[in-house]
């Protein structure tokens, strides 16, 4: 697909720890994305309920304050946001497609996520086309 699906798309990422934060920011921005990187949930509702929409959120579950199951549930009770596709990007040993579905998510990344696979599955999720949301998942390979 072309890159310039992601010229000036808006890629919101919630993510606690600051170098990770800055290293997803810096492989959207690169790829063209705009991209606003907040530590947690709140601090994304709040830049939300401003008025800021936008294309995707990039969500990591284990935050300090508003975590990302909190985000999940708050994001269902607003039509707006939950038409933003959610993509979890997370650690944790339960996650699978089939889980990040039940939450609302459009789909799962695991941590650490090489900055291709991450530039990729963004680009996924913003396709025109959501076919295989939810239903496919972004391994490491080991090796």
């Amino acid at each position: 697909m072309s890159s310039d699906l992601l010229q000036g798309k808006c890629i919101l990422v919630v993510e606690d720890n600051e170098a990770a934060r800055e290293g997803l920011a810096f492989a959207l921005c690169r790829s063209g994305c705009a991209v606003t990187a907040v530590a947690e949930g709140g601090q994304a509702l709040a830049l939300i309920r401003t008025g800021f929409l936008p294309d995707l959120v990039l969500l990591d579950m284990q935050t300090p304050g508003l975590d990302g199951w909190d985000f999940l549930v708050r994001r269902r009770g607003d039509p707006t946001l939950a038409a933003v596709p959610v993509v979890i990007h997370t650690s944790l040993g339960v996650a699978s497609p089939q889980w990040a579905a039940g939450l609302g998510a459009a789909g799962l990344l695991r941590k650490p996520a090489e900055m291709e696979q991450l530039v990729d599955e963004v680009r996924r999720y913003l396709s025109p086309s959501p076919a295989g949301w939810a239903t496919e998942t972004t391994t490491r390979r080991e090796g």
